[in-house]
């Protein structure tokens, strides 16, 4: 087993995320590859100063502009928006591996009366009409029915009729999101963008064990080091802690990910076995670590185990949007500060687009962290790419001195 120092860690996983040295992913083939690399990441509505998948690949693709996503998903279709890890972005070359995904959720569709008999119509309706949203699908009234896409536990509610029929089309896999308006969701056959080849593909996974060491093998990969600990990394899987082990013995047994020991971590971390040599680089010294200044999205890939990012970093980041504002220690859309290889604080930054003017509301460094002239000119380049980024500039008499 290999033994590394913590800084060591954090290195490798900096380098790893394209978070630190020079910029390993540019453009829009970088914005693809990092998804690739990353599995996938999460997708939220939310948008303060950009919404969490655009702030994941901004902070790490050089070049990266907002349109870049909407081309990889819409345009290009080598990206799918589709449960993974709650909702989330990959690419659309796994769609294979969610086949018994979406056959489990055909069989829940089925379930519930009345819902086979309006698929048939909406599917009738969206072959001769093209994209619709579930105000534009003319189906009325409600029907007895939950989606299976996040919350399987969900009780069963009368809900909208139109919009349960495309939500269930949707996770089946005969819809794909076509775009988005806004918050607004257009669905369009999934034939019509999915060559057969790819949409009736066999399951690479012959069992729902291989799935199961597929999809953490792919999490491990998304962080770059991760402990066989419960957390937030694991979100969507929905395996116990018993399978969890055992699909981190089965990997480990087949040489596809590789354990390390972190210096006053007790627990094992474990990278895939493919990183190696980049583990080697940061252990020998040859690894390119120049200093990066990024602010990360709040469910950035990095920090999906706050527990570890606590360990490796003493860095403590909870997102409070769900706080109440009265209980809330810092802000209501904050994101950590990245510096080299240290978190260095937390900013939130808000976007007034109808006035052109995106905000610091709040500025909060670490423990330790002096805010010299030379790190107060990176936060203000950082605070000018972001309000470029949201196609603003920056308010003036912005004082990132504060405390």
């Amino acid at each position: 087993m290999h033994s590394i120092t913590r800084e060591q860690a954090r290195q490798f996983i900096l380098l790893r995320q394209g978070l630190l040295g020079p910029h390993r992913f540019i453009g829009k083939e970088g914005a693809y590859q990092y998804v690739r690399q990353a599995g996938c990441i999460q997708f939220d509505p939310v948008d303060v100063c950009g919404r969490n998948a655009e702030l994941t690949l901004q902070s790490r693709v050089k070049g990266f502009r907002k349109r870049t996503l909407e081309d990889l998903l819409y345009r290009d279709r080598l990206l799918v928006d589709y449960p993974d890890k709650e909702l989330s972005i990959w690419p659309r070359e796994d769609w294979p591996y969610f086949a018994g995904y979406r056959e489990m959720s055909r069989g829940h569709g089925r379930g519930f009366a009345g819902i086979p008999e309006l698929e048939e119509r909406a599917i009738a309706w969206i072959r001769q009409n093209g994209p619709v949203s579930s105000d534009t699908l003319p189906i009325e009234g409600t029907v007895y029915w939950h989606s299976s896409m996040h919350w399987s536990g969900r009780w069963h509610q009368e809900s909208p009729a139109a919009r349960s029929v495309l939500e269930q089309l949707y996770t089946d896999g005969t819809l794909l999101i076509h775009h988005k308006s806004g918050s607004r969701k257009f669905y369009d056959l999934a034939e019509r963008y999915f060559p057969p080849e790819l949409l009736h593909a066999p399951n690479p996974c012959p069992s729902g064990e291989a799935f199961l060491d597929w999809r953490v093998m792919r999490r491990i990969g998304a962080v770059g080091l991760l402990w066989n600990r419960p957390s937030d990394a694991w979100l969507g899987i929905g395996m116990s802690p018993a399978q969890r082990g055992e699909a981190f013995t089965r990997l480990e047994e087949r040489g596809a990910i590789a354990p390390v020991q972190v210096e006053g971590i007790r627990a094992p971390l474990y990278l895939q076995a493919a990183d190696l040599p980049l583990l080697e680089e940061v252990t020998a010294g040859r690894a390119d670590t120049r200093p990066r200044l990024e602010f990360l999205a709040p469910l950035d890939p990095m920090l999906w185990d706050r527990k570890l990012v606590e360990a490796l970093w003493d860095f403590r980041y909870s997102w409070e949007i769900y706080t109440p504002a009265v209980k809330r220690k810092f802000g209501y859309y904050v994101l950590p500060m990245l510096y080299g290889d240290r978190f260095i604080g937390r900013i939130e930054p808000r976007a007034d687009r109808k006035a052109g003017v995106l905000s610091v509301t709040g500025l909060w460094f670490e423990d330790g962290i002096r805010p010299t002239k030379k790190l107060t000119a990176r936060i203000d380049r950082a605070v000018r790419h972001l309000a470029a980024f949201n196609g603003c500039t920056p308010a003036q008499g912005e004082d990132t001195d504060a405390p």
